[in-house]
């Protein structure tokens, strides 16, 4: 596993199976596990300092998520990224975060228009300094404050279990500089909008993001065999 798993925490309040599932999902959808790398229950218990059933339970989890795949014969691996399985979480997306920017430009409060506009300037500052580990942070910040600013408890809601599942693409996203630079920029131009309270436009450039991301996504897949 090449120390890429440690030892959890057994004190935590939550249940020992939770605590696996969530901490193979992590090292999945970060990186820290591979697509295409082989999962073996014994070696994964032993890094974690737990016992195999927990693992086993989450390897299942998993495997209903799609992050990993089991081959008869073959074992257990880390599912690799498809076109379809960007595109169809990204078209969603590009939906939901249309409509979030459009309700937000109408609806957003001043001091959400200042934690906004902050968190953009605190994405570019990571940007500066080359962490990606803030970039992510701040960029799910950003895109939170949005989705807050519409008031729409559905839609919050909506939005919270889509962030777990584009995840994954987030993070190979934003590891390319030029994606950055792209993030920061469509991110200004989302804020102007909101702050203009052009919902059409808010609407527009939102979408936009998200059809960039994918098309750079699909792009990254066709040129890395890692992916």
């Amino acid at each position: 596993m090449k120390g890429r798993l440690a030892k959890i925490d057994l004190n935590n309040y939550k249940p020992l199976r939770e605590i696996v599932f969530e901490t193979l999902r992590e090292a999945i959808v970060t990186g820290g596990l591979k697509p295409g790398e082989r999962l073996m229950e014994v070696h994964l218990a032993a890094k974690m300092g737990v016992s195999r059933t927990p693992v086993r339970e989450a390897i299942r989890k998993l495997e209903l998520e799609g992050l990993i795949t089991m081959t008869p014969r073959k074992g257990v691996h880390v599912s690799g990224l498809s076109e379809k399985e960007i595109i169809d979480a990204l078209e969603v997306r590009t939906a939901v975060e249309g409509l979030a920017a459009s309700l937000a430009a109408s609806r957003i409060s001043p001091e959400e228009l200042r934690e906004l506009k902050k968190t953009g300037t605190q994405f570019k500052s990571y940007m500066d300094k080359g962490n990606l580990q803030g970039l992510v942070k701040k960029d799910i910040e950003f895109h939170d404050i949005i989705y807050q600013a519409t008031k729409n408890d559905k839609l919050i809601q909506i939005s919270s279990s889509l962030r777990e599942q584009v995840q994954r693409f987030r993070i190979i996203y934003i590891k390319d500089f030029s994606s950055q630079n792209d993030l920061s920029s469509e991110h200004a131009e989302i804020l102007k909008a909101i702050s203009s309270h052009d919902s059409a436009l808010a609407k527009k450039v939102a979408e936009s993001h998200i059809i960039n991301q994918q098309n750079a996504l699909i792009k990254a897949l066709e040129t890395d065999s890692s992916l």
